[in-house]
């Protein structure tokens, strides 16, 4: 989406979401979960976490009058893994929902790549222009580094204890993704397409 100049006055314009929504609608659920372990254990966890996903979904549903696809493909998955988890109540489900999210995720952007698409430039590109070769090595850096949290969750559940895990999932995989998105700062400088000025507009 391009930057639009700002509407005349009187006119109607779409108004943006509150601050605190997508906040809510990414973290919310993770902290749902979270104080619920440490108060029930696992498997109430999980159910906390199915409701709490849904629950944001309907919120962002009747804030913004539609939900982002990300959000939806999150709580599908929950949805699913969740549901075995308490089905067959077996926490192997719960535990590699991770492992199948970043896979997928790296599956998405390095197929992209494949076929000479970047798909990060059509999320981020109005925050942030960059130049083709820009997106092209975020978009490899970002699919690779899913793999990377993909393995990590593999190991962290198979070896670790389970609060262990929890606090990996919770903190441990947020922590990283910031601190990961945050490196890539000099990259997308150096990539980065300045504004285009116009210094012929006539002076009022």
């Amino acid at each position: 989406m391009q930057n639009r100049p700002d509407p005349p006055t009187g006119g109607t314009a779409a108004t943006s979401p509150p601050k605190w929504l997508k906040p809510t609608v990414d973290f919310g659920p993770l902290a749902v979960f979270f104080a619920t372990y440490w108060i029930s254990g696992l498997m109430p966890a999980t159910a906390a976490l199915i409701a709490a996903t849904l629950i944001v979904l309907i919120v962002s549903l009747a804030v913004e009058r539609r939900v982002p696809i990300m959000p939806v493909v999150t709580a599908i998955i929950v949805g699913i893994f969740g549901g075995l988890t308490l089905w067959f109540n077996d926490d192997t489900f719960i535990k590699i929902k991770p492992t199948i999210v970043m896979s997928l995720l790296a599956v998405v952007l390095l197929g992209g790549i494949a076929i000479g698409k970047s798909l990060l430039k059509p999320l981020l590109g109005a925050a942030w222009p960059m130049d083709d070769a820009g997106w092209r090595v975020l978009t490899i850096r970002f699919g690779l580094f899913y793999i990377v949290l993909a393995v990590l969750n593999e190991l962290v559940w198979r070896t670790q204890p389970e609060a262990f895990w929890v606090a990996f999932k919770v903190f441990g995989i947020t922590a990283l993704t910031l601190v990961f998105a945050l490196a890539q700062a000099p990259m997308m400088t150096r990539h980065r397409i300045p504004e285009v000025t116009d210094t012929n507009r006539p002076a009022r």
